[in-house]
């Protein structure tokens, strides 16, 4: 599975990604707003770790690479969530610093929360952001995603202890500039 957009591409990760993939990711401004299971420093070892664990998934579409320029920009990923809630998932990602402040995160976005909706048949998708990452919040408003709350005391992070905010897409909310789907126009 590849999506095209007209800046970047998004697609599964390959074994030639490993040095790309640990160049971006071994910044500790990326670490400080993902989870600790993110590791930091961010090694070669720990990207041929997470390209592996990518192509043994069911889906490995659902993990894909940012590319922008043919190089390796940063990551995206849904995470489907299990039982009474198996049509949410959980939207992830992250930009290499040199790829900052361009409007890539908020494409990357779009298109898979686009495939998720479309293609994965998801009616929910959230994401949970630590309460001082304003940038990522900003993408996800710029996605068409709502801030539905403030999870108090919700995360520690670096050992500190934050709030994080909870943004959502449901199917049937309108993103800026993007056609509506299928499911919209009936």
């Amino acid at each position: 599975m590849i999506l095209e957009t007209p800046s970047l591409t998004l697609r599964p990760w390959t074994p030639a990604d490993a040095d790309a993939l640990a160049r971006s990711a071994n910044d500790r401004r990326i670490w400080a707003n993902l989870r600790d299971r993110f590791p930091h420093p961010y090694t070669r070892a720990d990207a041929e770790g997470w390209i592996a664990f990518c192509a043994g998934r069911p889906d490995p579409g659902e993990n894909l690479a940012i590319v922008v320029a043919g190089e390796v920009a940063g990551a995206i990923g849904l995470e489907r969530f299990g039982d009474v809630h198996r049509h949410t998932a959980e939207i992830g990602y992250w930009l290499g610093a040199a790829y900052w402040g361009r409007g890539l995160a908020t494409e990357a976005v779009v298109a898979l929360t686009r495939y998720g909706f479309e293609s994965l048949e998801l009616e929910r998708i959230q994401a949970p952001v630590f309460d001082w990452n304003v940038a990522s919040a900003r993408v996800l408003e710029k996605a068409g995603y709502t801030l539905e709350g403030r999870m108090r005391r919700h995360v520690v992070k670096d050992g500190r202890l934050a709030d994080a905010l909870l943004y959502a897409r449901i199917r049937e909310d309108a993103v800026a500039g993007e056609p509506p789907s299928r499911r919209e126009l009936a």
